[in-house]
């Protein structure tokens, strides 16, 4: 019987059965979370690239509005766009610097119910500024079942370029 307990043949292959599951699993989540860091730094990219574009015009148009979009969504790729969602709205200060909204575009989210309200004190009468809020959502492909999808949720303010507006020239 002490023959068997001396023996060491077995050892490396019981160690190997016991941390492969544990370091598989930290692999696994290390992948979720790697790509979960990566779809959100592309969610920022694409909301500054989407406001980046709409500041360098005095005016948009409806046409120009979906391509800064397009050009925000290839931000996103090789990612799906089934959970990209937009809010671009351009905000004008009266003459009492109450913002209110010029124009907006919105798609695949739920409009901001007090968009105004994260504008106030950003600039003074006549002034303006752009609001794009950009959502996006990530589905982790190893850990789904143990953590739901992760939220994303991303808002720039900028100002334009040529002009303190940007005005659209045909929004509804």
């Amino acid at each position: 019987m002490n023959k068997f307990f001396r023996k060491e043949d077995g050892v490396a292959a019981t160690e190997v059965a016991l941390l492969f599951p544990i370091l598989l699993a930290f692999i696994m989540a290390v992948y979720d979370l790697g790509q979960g860091i990566t779809i959100n730094q592309k969610t920022v990219t694409a909301s500054q690239v989407i406001g980046d574009l709409i500041t360098r015009n005095e005016s948009v148009t409806v046409d120009m509005i979906d391509d800064v979009i397009n050009a925000g969504e290839l931000a996103l790729t090789p990612y799906p766009l089934t959970n990209f969602g937009y809010d671009i709205m351009s905000i004008e200060f009266d003459a009492d610097g109450d913002p209110f909204v010029l124009w907006r575009a919105t798609s695949n989210m739920d409009e901001n119910d007090d968009p105004l309200e994260d504008t106030l004190d950003l600039g003074g009468p006549g002034e303006g500024v752009v609001v794009v809020t950009i959502t996006n959502s990530y589905s982790p492909y190893f850990a789904n079942f143990v953590v739901d999808d992760f939220y994303m949720e991303e808002i720039a303010f900028l100002r334009g370029r040529k002009s303190s507006t940007v005005i659209c020239t045909d929004c509804p």
